[in-house]
Protein backbone atom coordinates (compact mmCIF):
# COMPACT_ATOMS: atom_id res chain seq x y z
CA UNK A 1 0.00 0.00 0.00
CA UNK A 2 2.35 2.64 -1.23
CA UNK A 3 0.29 4.72 -3.61
CA UNK A 4 2.68 7.66 -3.83
CA UNK A 5 4.97 5.78 -6.20
CA UNK A 6 3.82 7.10 -9.57
CA UNK A 7 4.44 5.13 -12.75
CA UNK A 8 2.75 4.84 -16.11
CA UNK A 9 -0.11 2.37 -15.72
CA UNK A 10 -0.13 1.15 -19.29
CA UNK A 11 3.42 -0.18 -18.95
CA UNK A 12 2.25 -2.93 -16.62
CA UNK A 13 -1.22 -3.92 -17.79
CA UNK A 14 0.00 -7.09 -19.62
CA UNK A 15 1.43 -8.58 -16.41
CA UNK A 16 -1.43 -7.97 -14.00
CA UNK A 17 -2.80 -11.48 -14.34
CA UNK A 18 0.56 -12.91 -13.28
CA UNK A 19 1.05 -10.38 -10.46
CA UNK A 20 -2.35 -11.20 -8.95
CA UNK A 21 -1.62 -14.89 -8.40
CA UNK A 22 -3.17 -16.13 -5.16
CA UNK A 23 -0.97 -16.49 -2.10
CA UNK A 24 -0.95 -20.05 -0.70
CA UNK A 25 -0.32 -20.74 2.97
CA UNK A 26 0.36 -23.52 5.45
CA UNK A 27 1.22 -23.54 9.15
CA UNK A 28 3.85 -25.95 10.43
CA UNK A 29 3.27 -27.97 13.61
CA UNK A 30 5.58 -25.63 15.53
CA UNK A 31 3.39 -22.66 14.60
CA UNK A 32 5.56 -21.14 11.88
CA UNK A 33 3.54 -19.84 8.94
CA UNK A 34 4.69 -20.31 5.34
CA UNK A 35 3.23 -18.13 2.54
CA UNK A 36 4.08 -18.56 -1.13
CA UNK A 37 3.29 -16.41 -4.15
CA UNK A 38 4.31 -17.87 -7.49
CA UNK A 39 5.60 -15.56 -10.22
CA UNK A 40 7.14 -17.32 -13.22
CA UNK A 41 8.26 -14.33 -15.30
CA UNK A 42 11.92 -14.68 -14.32
CA UNK A 43 13.97 -17.55 -12.81
CA UNK A 44 14.46 -15.84 -9.46
CA UNK A 45 13.15 -16.30 -5.95
CA UNK A 46 12.85 -13.93 -3.00
CA UNK A 47 12.74 -15.46 0.46
CA UNK A 48 11.99 -13.44 3.60
CA UNK A 49 11.74 -14.52 7.22
CA UNK A 50 9.77 -12.06 9.36
CA UNK A 51 9.81 -12.02 13.16
CA UNK A 52 7.04 -10.25 15.02
CA UNK A 53 9.56 -8.42 17.17
CA UNK A 54 10.72 -4.82 16.81
CA UNK A 55 11.33 -1.72 18.87
CA UNK A 56 7.63 -1.83 19.81
CA UNK A 57 8.48 -4.76 22.10
CA UNK A 58 11.51 -3.21 23.80
CA UNK A 59 11.61 -1.95 27.37
CA UNK A 60 13.27 1.18 28.74
CA UNK A 61 16.98 0.72 29.28
CA UNK A 62 17.28 -1.75 26.39
CA UNK A 63 16.15 0.32 23.43
CA UNK A 64 17.81 -0.69 20.18
CA UNK A 65 18.25 -4.34 21.17
CA UNK A 66 16.01 -5.57 18.32
CA UNK A 67 18.28 -3.85 15.81
CA UNK A 68 21.41 -5.04 17.59
CA UNK A 69 20.18 -8.64 17.44
CA UNK A 70 19.57 -8.21 13.71
CA UNK A 71 23.29 -7.42 13.38
CA UNK A 72 24.27 -10.39 15.53
CA UNK A 73 22.27 -12.77 13.31
CA UNK A 74 25.11 -12.44 10.79
CA UNK A 75 27.81 -13.32 13.34
CA UNK A 76 27.78 -17.09 13.13
CA UNK A 77 26.08 -20.19 14.50
CA UNK A 78 27.27 -23.44 16.04
CA UNK A 79 28.51 -24.54 12.61
CA UNK A 80 29.36 -21.29 10.80
CA UNK A 81 31.75 -18.43 11.41
CA UNK A 82 30.89 -14.70 11.53
CA UNK A 83 30.04 -13.33 8.10
CA UNK A 84 29.91 -16.76 6.47
CA UNK A 85 26.22 -16.56 5.59
CA UNK A 86 26.80 -13.46 3.49
CA UNK A 87 29.69 -15.22 1.75
CA UNK A 88 27.50 -18.24 0.99
CA UNK A 89 24.75 -16.14 -0.55
CA UNK A 90 27.24 -14.10 -2.59
CA UNK A 91 28.91 -17.27 -3.86
CA UNK A 92 25.49 -18.46 -5.03
CA UNK A 93 25.07 -15.25 -7.01
CA UNK A 94 22.48 -13.86 -4.62
CA UNK A 95 21.89 -10.79 -2.51
CA UNK A 96 20.85 -10.65 1.12
CA UNK A 97 20.28 -8.20 3.93
CA UNK A 98 17.99 -7.45 6.86
CA UNK A 99 16.09 -4.59 8.43
CA UNK A 100 14.50 -3.74 11.75
CA UNK A 101 11.37 -1.65 12.23
CA UNK A 102 9.10 -0.72 15.06
CA UNK A 103 6.80 -3.67 14.29
CA UNK A 104 9.11 -6.38 12.99
CA UNK A 105 12.57 -7.61 12.03
CA UNK A 106 13.06 -9.26 8.63
CA UNK A 107 15.82 -11.15 6.82
CA UNK A 108 15.81 -11.67 3.07
CA UNK A 109 17.67 -13.26 0.17
CA UNK A 110 17.21 -12.86 -3.58
CA UNK A 111 18.55 -15.88 -5.46
CA UNK A 112 18.34 -17.90 -8.64
CA UNK A 113 15.34 -20.19 -8.13
CA UNK A 114 17.30 -23.44 -7.68
CA UNK A 115 19.22 -21.88 -4.77
CA UNK A 116 16.18 -21.48 -2.48
CA UNK A 117 17.28 -24.37 -0.20
CA UNK A 118 20.42 -22.38 0.64
CA UNK A 119 18.27 -19.59 2.02
CA UNK A 120 16.02 -21.92 4.01
CA UNK A 121 18.91 -23.89 5.48
CA UNK A 122 20.63 -20.68 6.52
CA UNK A 123 17.56 -19.13 8.15
CA UNK A 124 16.60 -22.34 9.93
CA UNK A 125 20.13 -22.67 11.27
CA UNK A 126 20.32 -19.19 12.76
CA UNK A 127 16.74 -19.40 14.06
CA UNK A 128 17.85 -22.10 16.49
CA UNK A 129 21.66 -22.20 16.58
CA UNK A 130 22.81 -18.59 16.75
CA UNK A 131 25.98 -18.03 18.76
CA UNK A 132 26.38 -14.63 20.43
CA UNK A 133 29.82 -14.24 21.97
CA UNK A 134 30.92 -11.35 24.12
CA UNK A 135 33.82 -10.69 21.76
CA UNK A 136 31.69 -10.42 18.62
CA UNK A 137 29.03 -8.41 20.43
CA UNK A 138 31.55 -5.87 21.71
CA UNK A 139 32.79 -5.32 18.16
CA UNK A 140 29.31 -5.09 16.63
CA UNK A 141 27.80 -2.76 19.23
CA UNK A 142 30.40 -0.20 18.17
CA UNK A 143 29.20 -0.58 14.60
CA UNK A 144 25.61 0.04 15.73
CA UNK A 145 26.66 3.16 17.62
CA UNK A 146 28.44 4.38 14.50
CA UNK A 147 25.23 3.73 12.58
CA UNK A 148 23.23 5.76 15.08
CA UNK A 149 25.64 8.67 14.74
CA UNK A 150 25.45 8.43 10.95
CA UNK A 151 21.65 8.22 10.72
CA UNK A 152 20.66 10.54 13.57
CA UNK A 153 23.33 12.37 15.52
CA UNK A 154 25.03 13.78 12.39
CA UNK A 155 21.74 14.73 10.68
CA UNK A 156 19.70 17.64 12.10
CA UNK A 157 16.44 16.62 10.41
CA UNK A 158 16.76 13.13 11.85
CA UNK A 159 17.24 14.68 15.29
CA UNK A 160 14.07 16.68 14.78
CA UNK A 161 12.18 13.55 13.79
CA UNK A 162 13.49 11.61 16.80
CA UNK A 163 12.41 14.35 19.19
CA UNK A 164 9.05 14.65 17.44
CA UNK A 165 8.34 10.94 17.94
CA UNK A 166 9.33 11.06 21.60
CA UNK A 167 6.99 14.03 22.16
CA UNK A 168 3.93 12.79 20.32
CA UNK A 169 4.33 9.29 21.83
CA UNK A 170 5.09 9.88 25.49
CA UNK A 171 3.72 6.58 26.77
CA UNK A 172 3.57 4.38 23.68
CA UNK A 173 6.80 2.56 22.66
CA UNK A 174 6.66 4.15 19.19
CA UNK A 175 8.28 7.12 20.92
CA UNK A 176 11.57 5.19 21.21
CA UNK A 177 14.05 5.30 18.33
CA UNK A 178 14.43 2.01 16.47
CA UNK A 179 18.21 2.33 16.55
CA UNK A 180 18.03 2.92 20.32
CA UNK A 181 19.13 5.71 22.63
CA UNK A 182 22.90 6.07 22.71
CA UNK A 183 23.11 5.58 26.46
CA UNK A 184 21.26 2.27 26.18
CA UNK A 185 23.63 1.12 23.44
CA UNK A 186 26.64 2.11 25.51
CA UNK A 187 25.41 -0.01 28.42
CA UNK A 188 24.07 -2.97 26.43
CA UNK A 189 25.77 -6.36 26.84
CA UNK A 190 25.81 -9.57 24.87
CA UNK A 191 23.47 -11.04 27.48
CA UNK A 192 20.78 -8.52 26.44
CA UNK A 193 21.04 -9.74 22.85
CA UNK A 194 20.83 -13.38 23.95
CA UNK A 195 17.78 -12.57 26.07
CA UNK A 196 16.05 -10.93 23.10
CA UNK A 197 16.88 -13.87 20.82
CA UNK A 198 15.48 -16.38 23.29
CA UNK A 199 12.42 -14.24 23.94
CA UNK A 200 11.19 -13.66 20.38
CA UNK A 201 12.96 -15.86 17.82
CA UNK A 202 10.67 -18.85 18.12
CA UNK A 203 9.28 -20.36 14.89
CA UNK A 204 5.83 -19.69 16.32
CA UNK A 205 6.66 -15.97 16.16
CA UNK A 206 8.00 -16.12 12.59
CA UNK A 207 6.59 -16.02 9.07
CA UNK A 208 8.37 -17.21 5.93
CA UNK A 209 7.24 -15.52 2.72
CA UNK A 210 8.55 -16.85 -0.61
CA UNK A 211 7.86 -15.36 -4.01
CA UNK A 212 9.10 -16.01 -7.52
CA UNK A 213 9.60 -18.82 -10.00
CA UNK A 214 8.82 -21.66 -7.60
CA UNK A 215 6.42 -24.55 -7.18
CA UNK A 216 4.29 -23.99 -4.09
CA UNK A 217 4.14 -27.66 -3.08
CA UNK A 218 7.92 -27.98 -3.30
CA UNK A 219 8.38 -24.83 -1.23
CA UNK A 220 6.05 -26.20 1.45
CA UNK A 221 7.99 -29.49 1.48
CA UNK A 222 11.32 -27.66 1.79
CA UNK A 223 9.95 -25.47 4.57
CA UNK A 224 8.84 -28.54 6.51
CA UNK A 225 12.27 -30.11 6.00
CA UNK A 226 14.27 -27.14 7.25
CA UNK A 227 11.95 -25.40 9.73
CA UNK A 228 9.50 -28.11 10.77
CA UNK A 229 11.67 -29.72 13.44
CA UNK A 230 12.67 -26.49 15.19
CA UNK A 231 11.01 -26.55 18.61
CA UNK A 232 8.69 -23.68 19.46
CA UNK A 233 8.48 -22.03 22.84
CA UNK A 234 6.05 -19.75 24.62
CA UNK A 235 6.23 -16.12 23.51
CA UNK A 236 5.85 -13.46 26.19
CA UNK A 237 2.36 -12.01 26.46
CA UNK A 238 2.16 -8.54 24.98
CA UNK A 239 0.32 -5.96 27.04
CA UNK A 240 -2.04 -3.51 25.31
CA UNK A 241 -0.30 -0.17 24.84
CA UNK A 242 -2.17 3.00 23.98
CA UNK A 243 -1.13 6.62 24.03
CA UNK A 244 -3.23 8.74 26.40
CA UNK A 245 -5.26 11.53 24.83
CA UNK A 246 -3.20 14.65 24.17
CA UNK A 247 -4.71 17.72 25.84
CA UNK A 248 -2.54 20.58 24.70
CA UNK A 249 0.06 21.36 22.07
CA UNK A 250 3.63 20.17 22.55
CA UNK A 251 6.60 22.11 21.21
CA UNK A 252 10.35 21.75 21.19
CA UNK A 253 13.42 23.15 19.45
CA UNK A 254 16.50 21.30 18.29
CA UNK A 255 19.71 23.30 18.10
CA UNK A 256 22.19 21.61 15.81
CA UNK A 257 24.73 22.62 13.14
CA UNK A 258 22.89 23.18 9.87
CA UNK A 259 22.36 25.48 6.93
CA UNK A 260 18.59 26.04 7.10
CA UNK A 261 15.72 25.91 9.62
CA UNK A 262 13.24 23.06 9.44
CA UNK A 263 9.83 22.24 10.89
CA UNK A 264 8.05 18.96 11.56
CA UNK A 265 4.49 19.10 12.86
CA UNK A 266 1.77 16.53 13.24
CA UNK A 267 -1.20 15.00 15.01
CA UNK A 268 -2.11 11.57 16.42
CA UNK A 269 -4.07 9.68 13.78
CA UNK A 270 -6.11 6.46 13.61
CA UNK A 271 -4.90 3.36 11.82
CA UNK A 272 -6.59 0.66 9.81
CA UNK A 273 -8.45 -1.82 12.00
CA UNK A 274 -7.24 -5.41 12.08
CA UNK A 275 -10.78 -6.78 11.67
CA UNK A 276 -11.17 -5.77 8.03
CA UNK A 277 -11.09 -2.53 6.06
CA UNK A 278 -14.64 -2.00 4.87
CA UNK A 279 -15.57 0.36 7.72
CA UNK A 280 -12.28 2.22 8.11
CA UNK A 281 -13.29 5.35 6.23
CA UNK A 282 -11.08 7.68 8.28
CA UNK A 283 -7.84 5.83 7.52
CA UNK A 284 -8.55 5.94 3.80
CA UNK A 285 -9.46 9.61 3.96
CA UNK A 286 -6.09 10.33 5.61
CA UNK A 287 -4.34 8.19 3.00
CA UNK A 288 -5.90 10.26 0.22
CA UNK A 289 -5.13 13.50 2.08
CA UNK A 290 -1.42 12.69 1.97
CA UNK A 291 -1.71 12.43 -1.80
CA UNK A 292 -3.63 15.71 -2.02
CA UNK A 293 -0.98 17.54 -0.01
CA UNK A 294 2.23 15.87 -1.05
CA UNK A 295 4.07 13.45 -3.28
CA UNK A 296 3.95 15.07 -6.72
CA UNK A 297 4.82 18.38 -8.34
CA UNK A 298 1.09 19.15 -8.65
CA UNK A 299 0.19 18.43 -5.03
CA UNK A 300 -1.08 21.33 -2.91
CA UNK A 301 1.87 21.93 -0.62
CA UNK A 302 4.36 21.92 -3.46
CA UNK A 303 2.19 24.10 -5.67
CA UNK A 304 1.10 26.65 -3.08
CA UNK A 305 4.15 26.91 -0.83
CA UNK A 306 7.08 26.13 -3.12
CA UNK A 307 6.26 26.89 -6.75
CA UNK A 308 3.79 29.77 -6.56
CA UNK A 309 4.82 31.70 -3.44
CA UNK A 310 8.38 30.50 -2.68
CA UNK A 311 7.55 30.31 1.02
CA UNK A 312 9.32 26.96 1.31
CA UNK A 313 12.23 25.26 -0.38
CA UNK A 314 10.83 21.80 0.23
CA UNK A 315 7.66 20.48 1.82
CA UNK A 316 5.88 17.17 2.34
CA UNK A 317 3.39 15.13 4.32
CA UNK A 318 3.30 11.58 5.65
CA UNK A 319 0.92 9.07 7.19
CA UNK A 320 0.98 5.31 7.74
CA UNK A 321 -2.40 3.59 7.90
CA UNK A 322 -0.82 0.28 8.97
CA UNK A 323 0.48 -0.37 12.46
CA UNK A 324 0.95 -3.38 14.72
CA UNK A 325 0.89 -1.04 17.69
CA UNK A 326 -2.46 0.52 16.78
CA UNK A 327 -1.10 4.10 16.69
CA UNK A 328 -0.07 6.47 13.92
CA UNK A 329 0.57 10.12 13.16
CA UNK A 330 -0.21 12.49 10.33
CA UNK A 331 2.79 14.74 9.73
CA UNK A 332 3.82 17.70 7.65
CA UNK A 333 7.41 18.91 7.30
CA UNK A 334 9.08 21.76 5.47
CA UNK A 335 12.22 23.81 4.98
CA UNK A 336 11.39 27.54 4.80
CA UNK A 337 12.77 29.93 2.23
CA UNK A 338 15.40 32.42 3.33
CA UNK A 339 13.04 35.22 4.42
CA UNK A 340 10.36 32.98 5.95
CA UNK A 341 10.44 31.89 9.61
CA UNK A 342 9.38 28.48 10.84
CA UNK A 343 6.66 30.25 12.85
CA UNK A 344 5.18 31.68 9.68
CA UNK A 345 5.64 28.43 7.80
CA UNK A 346 3.63 26.60 10.47
CA UNK A 347 0.80 29.09 9.86
CA UNK A 348 0.99 28.51 6.11
CA UNK A 349 0.80 24.74 6.57
CA UNK A 350 -2.25 25.12 8.79
CA UNK A 351 -3.85 27.43 6.23
CA UNK A 352 -3.57 24.69 3.63
CA UNK A 353 -5.52 22.36 5.92
CA UNK A 354 -8.09 25.05 6.73
CA UNK A 355 -8.55 25.74 3.04
CA UNK A 356 -9.52 22.12 2.50
CA UNK A 357 -11.94 22.25 5.46
CA UNK A 358 -13.58 25.39 4.07
CA UNK A 359 -13.53 24.63 0.35
CA UNK A 360 -12.93 20.90 -0.01
CA UNK A 361 -10.83 19.21 -2.68
CA UNK A 362 -11.63 19.06 -6.37
CA UNK A 363 -12.61 16.04 -8.43
CA UNK A 364 -9.43 16.59 -10.41
CA UNK A 365 -7.34 16.21 -7.25
CA UNK A 366 -9.21 13.09 -6.18
CA UNK A 367 -8.78 11.53 -9.61
CA UNK A 368 -5.06 12.35 -9.58
CA UNK A 369 -4.61 10.59 -6.25
CA UNK A 370 -6.65 7.58 -7.33
CA UNK A 371 -4.54 7.30 -10.48
CA UNK A 372 -1.39 7.45 -8.36
CA UNK A 373 -2.77 4.78 -6.03
CA UNK A 374 -3.53 2.40 -8.85
CA UNK A 375 -0.16 3.00 -10.45
CA UNK A 376 1.66 2.44 -7.17
CA UNK A 377 -0.17 -0.81 -6.47
CA UNK A 378 0.55 -2.11 -9.96
CA UNK A 379 4.20 -1.19 -9.57
CA UNK A 380 4.38 -2.97 -6.22
CA UNK A 381 2.80 -6.14 -7.58
CA UNK A 382 5.08 -6.07 -10.62
CA UNK A 383 8.11 -6.49 -8.38
CA UNK A 384 8.63 -9.91 -6.81
CA UNK A 385 10.47 -8.30 -3.93
CA UNK A 386 7.74 -5.67 -3.53
CA UNK A 387 5.01 -8.29 -3.48
CA UNK A 388 6.85 -10.41 -0.88
CA UNK A 389 7.48 -7.29 1.21
CA UNK A 390 3.81 -6.36 1.09
CA UNK A 391 2.63 -9.80 2.20
CA UNK A 392 5.24 -9.99 4.97
CA UNK A 393 4.54 -6.55 6.37
CA UNK A 394 0.79 -7.03 6.45
CA UNK A 395 0.85 -10.46 8.03
CA UNK A 396 3.51 -9.58 10.60
CA UNK A 397 1.59 -6.48 11.68
CA UNK A 398 -1.56 -8.54 12.22
CA UNK A 399 -3.43 -7.82 8.98
CA UNK A 400 -4.43 -10.26 6.30
CA UNK A 401 -2.54 -9.91 3.03
CA UNK A 402 -5.93 -10.20 1.34
CA UNK A 403 -6.88 -6.64 2.32
CA UNK A 404 -4.91 -5.39 -0.68
CA UNK A 405 -7.82 -6.54 -2.84
CA UNK A 406 -10.08 -3.96 -1.19
CA UNK A 407 -7.51 -1.18 -1.00
CA UNK A 408 -8.12 0.55 -4.33
CA UNK A 409 -11.95 0.24 -4.16
CA UNK A 410 -11.88 1.93 -0.75
CA UNK A 411 -9.59 4.69 -1.98
CA UNK A 412 -12.06 5.33 -4.81
CA UNK A 413 -14.87 5.77 -2.27
CA UNK A 414 -13.17 8.67 -0.46
CA UNK A 415 -14.99 11.97 -0.98
CA UNK A 416 -14.10 15.59 -0.38
CA UNK A 417 -16.46 15.56 2.60
CA UNK A 418 -14.66 12.55 4.13
CA UNK A 419 -11.37 14.45 3.99
CA UNK A 420 -12.90 17.60 5.46
CA UNK A 421 -14.42 15.63 8.33
CA UNK A 422 -11.22 13.83 9.24
CA UNK A 423 -9.26 17.11 9.33
CA UNK A 424 -11.88 18.73 11.57
CA UNK A 425 -11.89 15.72 13.90
CA UNK A 426 -8.17 15.14 14.38
CA UNK A 427 -6.23 18.26 13.35
CA UNK A 428 -6.70 20.76 16.15
CA UNK A 429 -4.14 22.67 18.20
CA UNK A 430 -4.64 20.72 21.42
CA UNK A 431 -3.44 17.61 19.56
CA UNK A 432 -0.59 19.35 17.75
CA UNK A 433 3.09 18.52 18.21
CA UNK A 434 5.71 20.80 16.62
CA UNK A 435 9.49 20.45 16.57
CA UNK A 436 11.67 23.00 14.79
CA UNK A 437 15.34 23.14 13.91
CA UNK A 438 17.32 26.19 14.97
CA UNK A 439 20.43 25.84 12.78
CA UNK A 440 23.73 26.56 14.44
CA UNK A 441 26.96 27.59 12.69
CA UNK A 442 28.68 24.81 10.78
CA UNK A 443 32.24 23.84 11.60
CA UNK A 444 33.88 23.23 8.23
CA UNK A 445 36.75 21.40 9.89
CA UNK A 446 34.56 18.89 11.69
CA UNK A 447 33.92 15.57 9.97
CA UNK A 448 30.78 13.46 10.59
CA UNK A 449 31.23 11.19 13.59
CA UNK A 450 29.18 8.28 12.25
CA UNK A 451 29.61 5.89 9.36
CA UNK A 452 27.06 3.95 7.28
CA UNK A 453 26.79 0.19 7.77
CA UNK A 454 26.08 -2.72 5.50
CA UNK A 455 26.16 -6.40 6.49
Amino acid sequence: MNFLKIVFIFCFIPILAQADVEVKEITLKNGMRILVKEDHRAPVVVSMVWYRAGSLDEVNGKTGVAHVLEHMMFKGTKTTKPGEYSEIVAAAGGRENAFTGADYTAYFQRLEKSKLPISMKMEADRMQNLVITEEEFNKEIKVVMEERRWRTDDKPKAQVNELFNSLIFRAHPYGKPIVGWMNDLENMTYKDAIEWYKMWYSPSNAILVVGGDVDTKKVFAQAKKYFGKIPAYQIAERKPQFEPKQDGSRRAIVKAPGKLPYIQMGYPAPTLGKDGIKNNKEAFALEVLVGILSGTSSSRLNQNLVRKTSKAISVGAGYSMLSRGGQSTFEMYATPSEKVSVVDLEKYLKLELNNIVNNGVTDTELNRVITSVIAGEVYQKDSVFGAVMQVGQLETMGYSHKIVDDYIPNIKKVTSRDIQEVIKKYFHDDALTVVTLDPQPLDKNKNPEGRPHAH
